[in-house]
């Protein structure tokens, strides 16, 4: 009897490496996503920070900021909000009306979401709390922007 060879035929190698090759295809670019969602976070985490000091600004004072409040160092003396939280922020400004618009650093996340906007709307009920709405800058990507 002839001893057949023991090993892998050249298809058999050819279909595992277009298996990994698919696999890769797919799961690169959603752990990119996943990578930049995450360091999203921080920004989101540092800006409602930022919009709870807002709010107990605004139910000590009966009213929003008088003159509007931007840059890290300024948010932190008018509202006591760690400018280390807001490492990924380029700038934060707070509005008169209590509207927080964060610029994301240049080099701080991604190409697709560095110098973008998160902002965070208030709106005030009868009953004096607040509500707090996301939205993006126009070319914000719809996917970074918190859903609530």
């Amino acid at each position: 009897m002839l001893r057949r060879e023991k090993g892998f035929t050249l298809i058999e190698l050819l279909i595992v490496i277009a298996i990994i090759g698919i696999l890769a295809a797919i799961a690169i670019p959603m752990y990119r996503a996943q990578t930049i969602k995450a360091k999203m976070t921080e920004v989101t985490n540092a800006m409602s920070n930022v919009a709870s000091a807002v709010a107990a600004y605004r139910q000590e004072n009966d009213a929003w900021p008088a003159n509007t409040v931007e840059g890290a160092v300024n948010v932190r003396n008018s509202f006591g909000v760690a400018t280390q939280a807001l490492s990924r922020l380029g700038n934060i400004q707070v509005d008169t009306n209590g509207v927080i618009t964060g610029t994301i650093a240049a080099n701080a996340i991604d190409s697709s979401v560095n110098g973008k906007s998160l902002i965070l709307t208030p709106t005030v009920s009868g009953d004096g709390s607040i509500r707090w709405e996301w939205s993006g800058s126009a070319d914000m990507p719809p996917a970074y922007v918190p859903k609530r």
